[in-house]
């Protein structure tokens, strides 16, 4: 399995997950666009657009730095259009830009809420329908276009709503729009996948928040392997998915996932939310 040669367009890919997914790529060869908002360092958070870039074309593949706020429209189109110019197409898009509040609902300040479904709900909506056309050009060229969102499997359990009922429903708008986009592009040849981890993953955004323990879960590499396996199977059949890592991973035969553990030897992992 390889990406050679894929034009791959990432939200929020300066750090973590994104950067993770971006690396696993390039290492094959694949041209991605890490589109984000940091291009200057943040003191709390490592890593810019621009690191991003050289590490991608350390690892093998092709960059390009845009700094872009999906939370607006015309800069995710210009960030599209930009893309496919310098790629000349773009083949799949990988929707792992979110923003987490975990407050209850009289903790929750409106500014929040809003930034919330701006980044997670519509970024994740403009975003994909702005690559739209291209993505169809992909398909009628047979480039096996896909769209992966870091969303979770669609539950109705209150458990895991009463908690931070704003960040459940901006994150489950993420996995609406696999829903019902993978059975509106089917017909395009578009595949529209859902990926998202069993335990937490440790990165820098992870660790800010606290209660949260990111030294009993795994690194972002377990869910960059997860995402290399999904961008490979067949978009013509492969979709409308909610992948969970460890179970995508077993389904290829890997079922030693000690390499992924933050602490070598843990077995007592903290579970990710969303998952039954």
């Amino acid at each position: 399995m390889a990406l050679s040669g894929k034009r791959i367009f990432i939200t929020g890919g300066s750090r973590g997950i994104g950067l993770a997914i971006a690396l696993r790529a390039a290492a094959d060869g694949a041209s991605i666009a890490i589109a984000a908002k940091t291009a200057d360092p943040n003191p709390k958070l490592p890593g810019t657009i621009f690191t991003a870039a050289a590490e991608i074309e350390a690892a093998g593949g092709k960059a390009l730095a845009l700094q872009c706020d999906i939370r607006d429209e015309v800069a995710i189109e210009e960030a599209i259009k930009k893309t496919a110019d310098t790629f000349g197409g773009i083949d799949i898009v990988i929707n792992n830009a979110s923003a987490i509040n975990l407050t209850k609902t009289d903790q929750t300040p409106a500014k929040r809420f809003d930034l919330m479904f701006d980044v997670n709900v519509r970024g994740t909506f403009l975003t994909s329908q702005a690559a739209l056309p291209h993505l169809r050009q992909s398909a009628k060229d047979g480039r096996n276009p896909h769209i992966l969102n870091l969303s979770p499997p669609l539950s109705m359990k209150p458990i895991w709503f009463k908690n931070h009922v704003a960040y459940t429903m901006a994150k489950y708008g993420m996995s609406m729009c696999v829903l019902g986009m993978a059975e509106e592009f089917k017909r395009d040849g578009i595949a529209v996948n859902a990926l998202w981890p069993r335990t937490v993953i440790d990165t820098a955004a992870l660790q800010m928040i606290p209660g949260i323990d990111a030294l009993a879960g795994r690194t972002p590499q377990i869910l960059a392997d997860a995402a290399h396996i999904i961008l490979n199977r067949d978009s013509k059949e492969c979709t409308g998915n909610f992948f969970v890592d460890d179970l995508l991973l077993a389904s290829e035969g890997i079922t030693d996932l000690e390499k992924y553990s933050v602490t070598p030897g843990t077995t007592d992992f903290l579970l990710d939310f969303f998952l039954d």
